[in-house]
């Protein structure tokens, strides 16, 4: 009887993460979007919509907007105002190893 030496399969090691370089896609362009809430009507609502009309949103006044990239999560922000703009002050910020990784 001989004794069984070898050692059980080991899973290869996950490949080391290098430093993600962003130098050469830093000029590139994406979509920033500021969602306020969602919500589902019926088609019929919907062509009943007109000016005027309210529609109730699934979030609570004063709660703090999403901030997309490309359709992807980065943050969330409050509502604020630049001269005669509207603008998006950053609040809770998605770690950047997630941004990237999402993006």
């Amino acid at each position: 009887m001989t004794e069984d030496t070898s050692q059980p399969p080991q899973e290869p090691a996950a490949p080391a993460t290098a430093p993600v370089d962003l130098g050469l896609l830093s000029n590139v362009r994406v979509s920033m979007t500021v969602e306020v809430g969602h919500t589902q009507i019926t088609l019929q609502d919907l062509l009943h919509l007109n000016e005027g009309s309210v529609v109730e949103l699934d979030r609570m006044a004063g709660d703090p907007l999403d901030i997309l990239v490309n359709g992807t999560p980065i943050a969330k922000g409050e509502v604020v105002v630049v001269g005669e703009k509207f603008g998006i002050r950053f609040g809770d910020i998605v770690d950047p190893k997630q941004r990237i990784e999402t993006l």
